[in-house]
């Protein structure tokens, strides 16, 4: 019973962080945070009916990953989209994600590369539908998968870090041009290359996909910058 008693409210705590994580990841790379907004944890307490204690947690998981940034005597700001930060981002996310595509073609299971298939076309669908949340959704669902078929424990660490870093700017671009379908087809058709490609073991061909998608990207934003 005293066992029971002591860790029930740290799993409650750990629940509680993890919605509020996910509510503020969300909001942030969706630009509803704006770049440079400065987020108190008394006030987000009020606006996602969470207790502080899991809040903060919440908060330093976001610093921890990129998405904010702490300024003594300021509190936590959603980190500003900047030329230096962006081309980080897009070196970074070509290389691990085209180091796992290339893996996945090598490892995955045909179960997995049923599903990545699967996803790639629900993606092009949805895409015509500018049904975001589920786009959204199946585009994380697509790379769970991917760093998964890779066998690579450490690029499955780090493929969602990256994914919400490279989302944000993904509706940076958005917002810029006012061209969700456009974007949204280009991405599910990149899906559908890898996914193809890593169904006939063609490694290079994965890798490829990933990173001329990649490159395209950081093009847009050098020309919105």
């Amino acid at each position: 019973m005293t066992l029971s008693a002591t860790h029930e409210p740290r799993a409650l705590l750990k629940s509680q962080a993890e919605h509020a994580y996910s509510m503020l990841v969300e909001q942030i790379i969706r630009l509803d945070l704006a770049p440079g907004q400065i987020l108190l944890d008394r006030e987000l307490t009020t606006t996602l009916g969470i207790g502080r204690t899991p809040v903060r947690e919440a908060l330093q998981r976001l610093a921890r990953e990129g998405l904010l940034v702490h300024f003594p005597h300021r509190g936590m700001v959603v980190t500003e989209i900047s030329a230096t930060g962006t081309r980080d981002i897009y070196e970074f996310r070509s290389l691990i994600d085209g180091e796992a595509a290339r893996l996945a073609a090598e490892r995955a299971t045909q179960n997995e590369i049923s599903e990545l298939k699967q996803i790639a076309q629900e993606l092009s669908v949805h895409a015509e539908s500018a049904k975001v949340d589920t786009y959204v959704q199946l585009d994380r669902s697509f790379y769970e998968i991917l760093s998964i078929a890779s066998r690579n424990h450490y690029i499955a660490e780090t493929i969602p870090r990256i994914l919400n870093l490279h989302l944000r700017l993904w509706f940076y671009i958005v917002k810029m041009k006012d061209d969700w379908r456009t974007l949204a087809l280009s991405h599910s058709a990149m899906t559908k290359e890898v996914a193809d490609a890593i169904a006939i073991r063609d490694a290079i061909g994965a890798q490829s996909a990933v990173r001329g998608y990649v490159e395209q990207r950081q093009k847009d934003m050098q020309v919105l910058m």
